[in-house]
């Protein structure tokens, strides 16, 4: 673990450190919805700083004569934090052999600071220099005013839009919140689960991505978007007192739409 974390000043065992470990483990991929939906490069460590675009900017001064010089174009990382707190008395329970340590902060965190790389992956993060999936999208948003029934149709369409495109699956739902609920409420009643019909239609699957405000249909065929981590998703630590200690996620990353007809957003109304 990289020493920038400060691990080894927290006053924790190595028996506390894993289960909190296996604690974030568990529960960050349930919420990171965008990764799962997007080309990941990395871990490349805490070190590295900016992805490269291939690119460079037009002519700038030289101080010689007959000189041409450029400077090389790169999306710069941007570290992401989400800080929590632990009890002491619940962390010296699991030295003592306990189970059911509460760990409800670690993971309201990891939602936290998930919903921070699913929004800059679809919906950009200006401050940061990231064009999300959908700003990026030349494609009219479809709307759909239906019941969660007939998402079929709607689907249809944005993939028929994507073909058109010339782009090629398999596809991806990535939904909302509140759309995966519709989706899911759908499924009950018997007959054939809605979220299997979609999945069958699409060829790919369907996500739930806190942070998303809506539904987008995306090709998982490779090579389109491209969420470039330096560090991965870590806990580090940043200080203590009598009654708590206080913890951090962090990672850092960028994120970069190299195909942006390569998805389209479908607004529920």
């Amino acid at each position: 673990m990289t020493n920038h974390l400060l691990r080894d000043r927290a006053p924790l065992t190595d028996a506390t450190w894993k289960q909190i470990d296996d604690e974030a483990s568990t529960r960050l991929p349930v919420a990171l919805g965008a990764r799962k939906l997007v080309d990941f490069s990395g871990p490349h460590g805490w070190e590295y700083s900016a992805t490269n675009l291939g690119r460079v900017t037009g002519v700038i001064d030289a101080p010689e004569e007959s000189v041409i010089a450029r400077t090389r174009r790169v999306l710069p990382l941007v570290e992401a934090r989400a800080d929590f707190v632990l009890d002491r008395d619940e962390l010296d329970a699991v030295d003592r052999g306990a189970d059911d340590v509460d760990y409800g902060p670690l993971d309201e965190a990891a939602v936290r600071i998930a919903r921070v790389e699913n929004s800059a992956v679809f919906n950009g993060w200006d401050a940061a220099g990231i064009t999300g999936i959908v700003p990026a999208s030349p494609h009219t948003p479809l709307v759909h005013q239906g019941s969660p029934q007939d998402y079929d149709d709607v689907i249809t369409q944005a993939i028929a839009t994507l073909k058109r495109a010339g782009v090629d699956g398999p596809y991806a739902l990535a939904l909302g919140p509140t759309q995966w609920t519709s989706v899911i409420e759908a499924n009950e009643g018997g007959g054939y689960p809605l979220i299997r019909h979609l999945r069958d239609i699409l060829g790919g699957p369907v996500e739930w991505v806190p942070g998303l405000d809506g539904v987008v249909v995306l090709s998982v065929r490779g090579g389109d978007f491209v969420l470039e981590v330096g560090q991965d998703l870590s806990v580090g630590y940043r200080d203590h007192d009598a009654q708590g200690v206080s913890l951090y996620l962090e990672e850092s990353f960028s994120f970069r739409v190299n195909t942006p007809e390569a998805a389209i957003q479908v607004v529920i109304s």
